[in-house]
């Protein structure tokens, strides 16, 4: 049987190739790693690795047992993670998770709106997609998360903190006498550069919006910001949040609402069994307010 230690070593061995990798990434000696890496194969009864041309090579035993150790590694090094995250507290010190789209205005106007009133706090920012904001709370790498979908999770409590829409982000010079509200059969043949978002917001493009789409798109990406470069440098149009539109107007980039409101929410999450401080309150308060200064919807 595998001790912990055992996986650890022959998980690092396996992932640098060498016992000398294994023992910089461990912060070990050589002998150590190949004393415990001796010590597993002694224990299960199979060679793990053998020597071809100057380096080790795992044997059809190591693959198939790598497969299940990894998940156990990574495991060890979420409870590390965990525990460390703990052990530096968060008193006076925010750690916020956001999506990117919520990150390129949204939050930092929030930061700074809480900071004129609690200047002595500190704060750590983070911009991921939801499908790893989980992990991130778990983990305690962040205190809350800002998301668009409720998710429905077990461990997990959300509130509402706003609502917001989509929005179609243009060049001015391709479509120079656009109304104050648009229509797809307004866009007409032009490229529409897609979304991979799977979430709230993805599905509103592709259900609410027509799967005509896809006959029209060439480009798809999964962040909003992406979208809204393509679409300065000619290369199509966009339908993205109103955040990330906000951000990007210039003299050549405008956006419009559709006449068919596309509306989706915004919540703060954090984990059941670790309510939100004070300074987190206080914090969703100020990002409530400024969602609502700066939306329409």
């Amino acid at each position: 049987m595998m001790s912990l230690r055992h996986i650890e070593v022959f998980c690092a061995v396996y992932q640098a190739g060498s016992v000398s990798g294994a023992a910089r990434h461990l912060n070990v000696s050589q002998p150590s790693v190949s004393k415990v890496l001796r010590h597993a194969e002694s224990r299960i009864g199979f060679t793990l690795f053998k020597v071809v041309k100057g380096r080790l090579a795992p044997t059809d035993e190591a693959h198939i047992l790598y497969n299940e150790a990894r998940d156990v590694y990574s495991r060890i090094h979420s409870l590390n993670e965990t525990a460390k995250n703990i052990g530096r507290g968060n008193d006076g010190h925010i750690r916020i998770a956001v999506l990117p789209s919520l990150g390129l205005e949204v939050a930092p106007s929030t930061v700074a709106a809480f900071l004129r009133k609690f200047p002595n706090v500190t704060f750590d920012i983070k911009t991921m997609h939801n499908e790893d904001m989980l992990r991130s709370l778990y983990e305690r790498h962040s205190d809350i998360g800002i998301v668009y979908d409720a998710p429905l999770h077990p461990r997990l409590t959300y509130k509402k903190i706003g609502k917001a829409e989509l929005v179609l982000l243009y060049r001015k010079s391709e479509l120079p006498d656009l109304p104050k509200e648009v229509s797809m059969d307004m866009i007409g043949a032009r490229k529409i550069i897609r979304l991979t978002d799977e979430g709230t917001v993805g599905n509103l493009v592709n259900v609410q919006l027509g799967t005509n789409l896809d006959m029209t798109s060439n480009i798809t990406v999964q962040t909003y910001y992406i979208a809204a470069a393509l679409v300065r440098h000619g290369a199509g149009l966009a339908i993205v949040d109103e955040f990330t539109a906000r951000a990007n107007l210039s003299e050549d980039l405008d956006f419009r609402p559709f006449k068919k409101r596309v509306q989706y929410e915004i919540y703060c999450i954090h984990l059941d069994d670790r309510p939100m401080s004070k300074l987190s309150k206080e914090f969703t308060k100020i990002m409530k307010r400024t969602l609502s200064s700066i939306s329409f919807s």
